[in-house]
């Protein structure tokens, strides 16, 4: 695999502020260290296993934005964005049905869905762009 194409902060930042003006909610970052560390994880998976797919990587994305709430309020739905943004960056688009979506990142953000089974879903509903 190519190097990934990685979600910068200032875009995660820009999309959550998008969300909340589009949908509501409280606008904020709990830290800046800690939204950083999320989106550093993935790039730290793909140096130590760089055999990671692309739907490891997402996932890694998906599962650190939900469970360790980097924002104040939104942190599931900038989740699902980013990983359908990442992996538009990456040569795929997220096509899942969005009740789908929505129970599988809820089910993350309760933990009853692991981070390897995030990446089994994101591998199953996506599909590759022409």
């Amino acid at each position: 695999m190519k190097r990934p194409r990685w979600i910068l902060n200032e875009v995660a930042v820009s999309i959550h502020g998008m969300l909340i003006a589009e949908h509501g909610g409280h606008p904020g970052i709990r830290g800046r260290a800690l939204l950083e560390s999320v989106l550093t994880k993935p790039r730290q998976l793909f140096s130590y296993e760089p055999k990671s797919t692309i739907f490891e990587l997402a996932a890694a994305y998906g599962f650190g934005l939900t469970r360790n709430h980097p924002f104040v309020d939104g942190n599931k739905r900038v989740a699902l964005a980013v990983v359908a943004i990442f992996l538009e960056l990456n040569g795929f688009s997220l096509d899942a049905p969005e009740p789908e979506a929505v129970i599988v990142i809820e089910r993350l953000a309760a933990g009853t869905l692991s981070e390897p089974e995030l990446s089994e879903w994101i591998r199953d509903s996506s599909v590759p762009n022409d």
